[in-house]
């Protein structure tokens, strides 16, 4: 069963390429200087891309090399407490760069046995920048800005738990 469902999963992924092929070429025979214009900014975007994904695909392989299973799934599955929860919001706050490079090793991490909610308030925490702090402090003051910041923290556990809630609700029923 879980295979078919793999296999679905990935046809999911060609068809989706095969759309956005099929929109570019449309592109192109309406509008060939729109679609010169596109490759640029994909190239762009490549360049920028590209040392980023080396980043973190070298992160994936440390800690894929130094991190155990069952240490992660110790802080960060299932029986995680509020350790779980600590580590989860410091590294969302501590992370850098673009969001989607870090969707790879989130998906690794989570076939390594971490938690939905973990993700979800990791990803939730990424809203919180250490280097905007003093634009955020010299804009709305020291006390709005702790307050917001703290209850953005507090707020990602909630959302992280509800969630995974609906994941799992929705992974039931197959939406």
């Amino acid at each position: 069963m879980e295979k078919k469902e793999h296999i679905k999963k990935s046809y999911g992924k060609w068809i989706f390429l095969a759309v956005v092929i099929l929109i570019l070429g449309i592109i192109y025979f309406v509008n060939s200087n729109k679609f010169i214009l596109i490759l640029e900014q994909f190239q762009n975007l490549l360049f920028q891309i590209i040392p980023i994904l080396f980043i973190v695909y070298f992160i994936m392989l440390l800690t894929n090399y130094f991190i155990d299973k069952n240490k992660l799934k110790k802080y960060l599955g299932k029986d995680a407490g509020v350790k779980g929860w600590v580590i989860t919001i410091i590294s969302g706050i501590l992370s850098i760069g673009p969001l989607y490079l870090w969707y790879p090793l989130m998906k690794d991490l989570q076939e390594k046995g971490v938690k939905d909610r973990f993700l979800v308030t990791f990803l939730f925490n990424r809203g919180i920048k250490l280097q905007w702090l003093p634009m955020l402090i010299i804009y709305f003051g020291l006390k709005y800005s702790l307050i917001l910041l703290f209850t953005m923290a507090i707020v990602s556990i909630p959302q992280g738990i509800i969630t995974e809630k609906l994941i799992k609700i929705s992974s039931k029923n197959k939406l």
